[in-house]
């Protein structure tokens, strides 16, 4: 009686194939994808981070939890802003939870920035999927403009200008801050 247990050319072959599938897609492919992301994208592969006289003060990819006035307030964090515990907050639009506490950060950020709680853009008030997304909408960034003049003590026309250097066009020419033209 010949059972798959007793033949050593199935195992031989099981034994190669585990160790082909283990080394040739676990590790091969790993080391390559890791080393093409090195080559092709070096700053981002290296985390996208921001240094000041030579010391690293955060990364292009993550927001930090600016509360000076100087500063434009980045989208809440349902991470604490802390990369090592990215998460989403997981709560569904009709979560009670979810509504209260976006009705009271739409009424302190309206408060905060002298505008309508109708004029908050939503970025200001949920988190993205990641919690710490840096990236605002223009919307976010525009209310902001006046409050960071102000606390700087810098005409709000050269805020203005600084914004609009730093506004990146939409990805593809559709994904981005002008979305919502694309479908039309």
């Amino acid at each position: 009686m010949n059972t798959s247990a007793a033949n050593p050319n199935l195992w031989r072959a099981s034994l190669a194939l585990a160790l082909i599938t283990l080394l040739g897609f676990g590790l091969s492919y790993s080391l390559l994808a890791t080393g093409a992301g090195r080559l092709l994208f070096p700053v981002q592969a290296a985390g996208s981070l921001l240094e000041r006289d030579g010391r690293v003060i955060g990364s292009a990819l993550v927001a930090q939890p600016f509360a000076d006035d100087r500063y434009f307030r980045p989208r809440p964090s349902a991470a604490n802003y802390d990369a090592m515990a990215l998460s989403g907050s997981n709560q569904a639009r009709t979560n009670p939870d979810l509504r209260a506490r976006i009705d009271a950060a739409r009424a302190a950020v309206a408060a905060r920035e002298g505008v309508t709680p109708a004029d908050v853009p939503g970025d200001l008030l949920t988190a993205s999927g990641s919690g710490i997304d840096p990236h605002l909408s223009p919307a976010a960034v525009r209310i902001q403009i006046a409050r960071v003049a102000r606390a700087r003590g810098w005409p709000v026309a050269e805020v203005e200008r600084l914004v609009a250097a730093q506004l990146e066009a939409p990805q593809g020419g559709c994904w981005g801050r002008r979305a919502s033209t694309c479908w039309r």
